[in-house]
């Protein structure tokens, strides 16, 4: 594995393959060919004038793809086989220590071919922090898109002691993104974009990994979600909301949150009115998958916890069907964290097998995720004028979505970050 981080080329590059996927449409287009300058495309197509000056890379038998995007990431944790130990874990380690992790965590999933993730809650502005190093270039990894800490109420899903001893930890409140009222959680979501966080992530229901709530229960009134995302809209900022359940999710699709996450328990009329609003739906198989089968393996987990995982996971294949039939707008997130980052592309063959097309699949991690990002004015599509986020993967995923697996070329901004073949 090549990672040359941070050689910017010092002219024009060249990137040929069998073939190309643009991230617009349903086919592959060959031969592949882009030119590259500044950091951007600027031709493409097997007409394009090659500068005479171009480095030229031939990856062969390949498919050129738009850079993928991750739209639900935890880059600042990942759980081991013991999620009891997992919960000491951020208490014994300091804050550099994890920031340091999570700079390991970020570089995997860049040369996993992800360019570009949201990363939707973490403590002690680690994901901040670690966002603004990325953009100035002190380490690789991918774009990120913070949420600094999720909110939610006390003693739900998104308040961390919840299920500890009353008196241990301090009692968090919306600094710490706990609140209890419409105006606490104004006050909560100001405050997050006060300390640079570019999104609001919100828990609306129970969640699988608290030890102190149900899965599907909901967690804030209608009048809290509303003034949760108005607040957040009014600073023109993009908002998610953690939710199983589907009483919860449809409070937050009432209120016009961009996207639910998870979903588990989606019920037909949530899913008709997501499509009115042009709510996304990121459905994060990968990680009842990955829970269910590391329990299986013996995981040590809490008994009330892996309960909820297997609720949650019961109903995982008849949601992600029924919304892929009735048409609902579906992203591409894994909650990587859960899983082991740098596996994010298992969540391509997941949603194939829910019964998305691979090309479907493709577009939700990169045209769709960018358009729910905010984003997709600069990324997300392979055309002219676009950053040069590409990456490359074996053969064609449309014939096979399990090339996404195995990606063999990372480009970023222009700057090559993984090329196995080191074609010229």
């Amino acid at each position: 594995m090549a990672c040359t981080a941070f050689a910017q080329e010092g002219g024009p590059v060249v990137l040929k393959a069998s073939r190309l996927f643009d991230g617009k449409g349903d086919a592959v287009v060959s031969p592949g060919v882009l030119v590259i300058a500044g950091g951007k495309i600027v031709r493409m197509g097997a007409g394009a004038e090659i500068p005479a000056d171009a480095k030229v890379i031939d990856l062969g038998d390949a498919t050129l793809l738009p850079g993928f995007m991750d739209a639900h990431t935890h880059v600042t944790m990942e759980m081991t086989k013991d999620h009891r130990e997992d919960l000491l874990h951020s208490m014994r380690l300091t804050v550099p220590e994890q920031t340091l992790e999570a700079s390991v965590y970020a570089k995997r999933t860049l040369l996993a071919g992800f360019t570009t993730v949201r990363n939707v809650g973490a403590s002690d502005a680690i994901d901040i922090g670690l966002r603004n190093a990325i953009r100035r270039g002190l380490v690789a990894g991918p774009r990120m898109i913070t949420a600094g800490a999720a909110l939610g109420t006390t003693g739900g899903h998104c308040d961390d002691t919840s299920g500890m001893r009353q008196g241990l930890l301090k009692e968090p409140g919306p600094s710490e993104g706990i609140a209890n009222s419409p105006e606490q959680f104004r006050e909560a979501v100001r405050l997050q974009f006060k300390y640079g966080a570019d999104m609001i992530k919100v828990c609306a229901t129970g969640g699988v990994l608290s030890l102190a709530d149900d899965v599907d229960s909901p967690q804030l009134t209608q009048e809290e979600l509303n003034a949760l995302v108005d607040e957040a809209h009014a600073r023109h900022k993009k908002t998610a909301a953690h939710a199983h359940g589907n009483e919860g999710a449809k409070r937050a699709v009432l209120a016009g949150i961009d996207s639910i996450e998870h979903g588990s328990f989606l019920k037909s009329e949530t899913m008709d009115l997501m499509i009115q609003r042009g709510t996304v739906l990121i459905p994060t198989l990968m990680a009842p998958d990955w829970i269910l089968s590391s329990m299986e393996k013996g995981m040590v987990i809490d008994p009330h916890v892996g309960a909820k995982a297997r609720e949650a996971g019961a109903q995982i294949d008849k949601m992600i069907a029924l919304a892929v039939k009735k048409g609902v707008k579906i992203g591409f997130g894994t909650d990587s964290g859960v899983s082991p980052h740098g596996l994010n592309a298992r969540e391509f063959a997941l949603l194939v097998k829910g019964g998305m097309t691979p090309a479907q699949a493709l577009r939700a991690a990169t045209s769709v995720d960018a358009e729910l990002l905010g984003i997709a004015a600069q990324v997300g599509t392979l055309e002219p004028g676009k950053l040069a986020d590409v990456v490359a993967v074996p053969g064609d995923p449309l014939r096979d979505i399990r090339a996404t697996e195995r990606v063999l070329f990372v480009m970023k901004e222009g700057v090559i970050y993984r090329n196995d073949r080191g074609g010229r």
